[in-house]
């Protein structure tokens, strides 16, 4: 029998579709979605006979899972895999919706992969590993939203290729698919890139969309300085900061990001492109900075979701940072220990954003060994 195929651009309303996919999948049928990147093969694996369906569809990669296990984003990775390495999560988090497919341990005791079917179990694990994926495509996202249990995922492939349209995927298929979501070609039309989360490492298994040089600037530590309007003090933060961590890690200033740390310095207040005051120029050249090509640029939301550790200059602009984005709370703390505020040189002479320059080095003195040795354990 001929799955069902809706064409999503002609579709008059999405939400029907995303209902008759939940009920199909709820159901135990099988249902072939887009993705960013290719087109993959849903099924509920609280059905054994939906597993048996998704395995009969395509074959597997050898080495890996026969099936990826499909998750609405990052958070949920750790109900999966507990004890994902700092930098998988970090990786994880910032490119989650997106064309990363991470492989993970699957092996922890807690993994709730302990609590499915034997034959769901089986299907998801291999060599000890679980495959994760959260793909981007608004339709899918939809779909799991409304559902409760774990989806697995089917990434058929014809040849060395991912079927990249809904014609592909039914030629590679074969029989056994209820419906088929056609949204014409994929975006990328490309592999999405798999990793290896390993315990102080991202390792690319297999090359994709995304170039192993983002996948290595993905997983660094990110570390974000918040000031109001980002061209006095979250600057001669963000300098000296490079300095200090060039000096531990022995190399120099502007190879700080190719070991594995990206610094960052935005303001509440601020206005992209803006130029460093002259005060935080010369206080910052006294000490071999430079900040001549510094250009100013608001807290957003990607910064705030990508950075590891962001560190404001005062109480007030933590609780600007956390009104914004509630969902930081963990990362989020005021520069100095002892949450005392750092003097706003600006319009001062010198002498003042000299001074400010020393709190600020002093702050940064008594944090540096713990955001060195993240850094190492990463």
């Amino acid at each position: 029998m001929q799955p069902t195929v809706i064409d999503l651009r002609r579709t008059d309303d999405a939400r029907d579709v995303v209902h008759r996919a939940v009920q199909a999948l709820a159901e135990g049928r099988c249902v072939g979605f887009p993705t960013e990147t290719d087109y993959c093969i849903a099924g509920s694996l609280r059905h054994p006979a939906t597993v048996g369906h998704l395995l009969a569809l395509a074959p597997g990669r050898p080495g890996e899972p026969r099936l990826s296990l499909a998750l609405k984003g990052a958070d949920e990775s750790f109900d999966w895999a507990p004890c994902v390495s700092q930098v998988g999560r970090r990786l994880t988090r910032r490119c989650w919706p997106g064309p990363v497919v991470a492989l993970v341990d699957g092996d922890h005791p807690d993994s709730l992969v302990h609590h499915l079917p034997a034959a769901a179990r089986d299907a998801v694990t291999g060599a000890g590993q679980l495959r994760l994926r959260v793909p981007g495509h608004p339709m899918l996202a939809d779909c799991m939203r409304m559902l409760a249990g774990p989806i697995g995922l089917l990434e058929p492939i014809a040849g060395d290729q991912s079927p990249v349209s809904a014609e592909e995927l039914l030629a590679c298929a074969g029989p056994g698919l209820s419906l088929v979501l056609d949204d014409g070609r994929t975006r990328y039309a490309q592999p999405a890139t798999t990793v290896a989360i390993e315990a102080n490492s991202v390792r690319v298994v297999r090359p994709g969309i995304v170039s192993e040089e983002t996948i290595r600037r993905l997983s660094s530590l990110m570390v974000l300085f918040v000031c109001t309007g980002n061209t006095c003090r979250s600057p001669m933060a963000e300098a000296q900061f490079r300095l200090m961590v060039a000096d531990r890690l022995e190399c120099r200033p502007d190879e700080v990001e190719s070991r594995g740390v990206v610094i960052a310095s935005a303001g509440l207040s601020a206005w992209g492109g803006g130029k460093a005051s002259p005060g935080a120029l010369e206080a910052m050249s006294e000490i071999g900075a430079d900040l001549s090509g510094h250009e100013s640029q608001p807290v957003t939301e990607n910064l705030v979701r990508q950075a590891d550790v962001i560190l404001t200059m005062t109480a007030s602009h933590r609780a600007g940072v956390l009104a914004q984005f509630p969902e930081a709370g963990g990362r989020v703390s005021m520069l100095s220990p002892d949450r005392q505020d750092v003097l706003d040189p600006i319009g001062a002479p010198l002498p003042t954003y000299r001074r400010c320059a020393e709190q600020i080095r002093g702050h940064l003195a008594a944090r540096i060994d713990i955001l060195v040795n993240s850094i190492c354990r990463a």
